[in-house]
């Protein structure tokens, strides 16, 4: 070791440029005197982090929520697009709607994959709202094909001989020019 320090080395020096010529191996300057690094407790080497466990559940919950509560973060967005696109049977509101009814769809189809996620202390209630949310969404897709009258709630609907309802009186609201 006195020849190490003697060629400029230092306590923590490696030797990477120096080769054994029969295995080739790295030279490696080891110095038993060493005195551990400031700092350095063996005691607290052994102690294992239980507040890191607890704030990885504490993460997991969270994110098991935000996939959870998802679908049900999406109903003011799905409200105000079905407010925009309208009552009219045109191709922008019936994308619309073909939207609202495939992603709810989608979503419902792939819930295992979904569930498997999903995990942390309260499982069942998360999967519960998940299902929720989609059946909330797929419901408001429902009611806007009713709205706009694509769905057959009439008689008349069904039937050839029934005539369609005629509305007794129209009424609006605005000024009278």
């Amino acid at each position: 070791m006195a020849s190490s320090r003697k060629r400029g080395f230092h306590k923590w020096t490696i030797d990477f440029t120096g080769y054994r010529k029969s295995d080739r191996q790295l030279l490696i300057h080891q110095n038993t005197e060493l005195k551990p690094p400031l700092g350095f407790n063996e005691n607290l080497v052994s102690v294992q982090d239980h507040s890191s466990k607890d704030s990885d559940q504490k993460l997991i919950d969270k994110r098991s929520w935000e996939i959870a509560l998802g679908p049900l973060k999406q109903i003011p967005m799905n409200f105000f697009i079905m407010w925009m696109a309208g009552n009219t049977i045109s191709i922008f509101p019936i994308m619309m709607v073909g939207m609202m009814f495939f992603k709810p769809i989608q979503a419902l189809i792939s819930i295992q994959t979904t569930f498997n996620v999903i995990e942390g202390t309260k499982t069942i209630l998360q999967k519960f709202v998940y299902l929720i949310g989609n059946v909330v969404c797929l419901g408001l897709a429902v009611y806007k094909c009713q709205v706009m009258g694509l769905l057959p709630t009439h008689s008349s609907d069904w039937l050839a001989f029934v005539e369609p309802q005629q509305r007794m009186e129209w009424s609006g609201g605005g000024m009278v020019l």
